[in-house]
């Protein structure tokens, strides 16, 4: 069994759409390996977990908040609480049901998800392979350098880093603001690749091909 953390940079990362794709390119390619798909928890009504749901019946999310910001302030204002030990108990279900699970995170790696917890504390405490998510724009070499600073911190294995065109990217933006030469120097990630901007999605097959002919296979096939 494996479990792949699909955190991000910051909010904007894409990280829903490369844990969808990811997902397809196992099922359409890989029919064998069992998949699961999982967000650590929702905040807001309208989400990620509606894109979800264009695609796949199963995504498990733990928790749900209304508030659109972030968990432990959503929370409080909420008057509940965050109970990690469900988004746990949930994950081994589906460690022990499937080959492969993708959980995606929330926000970035210094995101909090309680009051004195990060995805980071998250992301080292057990022991999940990481797929760092940075979208393309400038300061994404900053903010790619400082998201790896603190996995380091945290003794998270960082799998590599998939570069995402949220926005339409010219070959010159991309060349000058996410170097993959300089950025694996300055990281020593691997750079598993770019996602190109899509304007729309014709279906789990059209991803699937997306992350083949672009992205880096980032899993063992033999899935242990």
């Amino acid at each position: 069994m494996k479990t792949l953390l699909i955190a991000g940079t910051d909010t904007d990362a894409g990280k829903t759409m490369i844990t969808t794709a990811l997902r397809a390119y196992y099922q359409i390619y890989f029919p064998s390996v069992k998949t699961a798909l999982m967000k650590l928890l929702q905040t807001g009504i309208e989400g990620d977990e509606k894109f979800y749901q264009r695609f796949f019946d199963d995504v498990i999310i733990p928790l749900h908040f209304n508030t659109p910001v972030a968990p432990p302030i959503a929370a409080d204002l909420e008057n509940k609480s965050i109970d990690l030990a469900i988004i746990w108990q949930n994950l081994l279900k589906l460690q022990k049901s499937s080959d492969l699970v993708f959980v995606e995170a929330l926000g970035g790696l210094g995101s909090p998800i309680t009051h004195e917890l990060t995805i980071a504390d998250l992301a080292g405490s057990w022991r999940l392979d990481t797929i760092l998510v940075v979208p393309v724009k400038l300061g994404s070499i900053a903010h790619t350098v400082a998201n790896v600073a603190l996995a380091r911190h945290h003794k998270i294995k960082l799998n590599g880093i998939i570069f995402n065109c949220v926005n339409p990217c010219t070959e010159n933006e991309i060349k000058h603001w996410t170097p993959k030469e300089l950025i694996e120097s300055l990281t020593q990630v691997p750079v598993l690749g770019y996602f190109p901007y899509l304007k729309s999605i014709d279906s789990l097959s059209n991803l699937a091909e997306v992350i083949a002919q672009n992205i880096a296979i980032v899993i063992d096939n033999k899935v242990s």
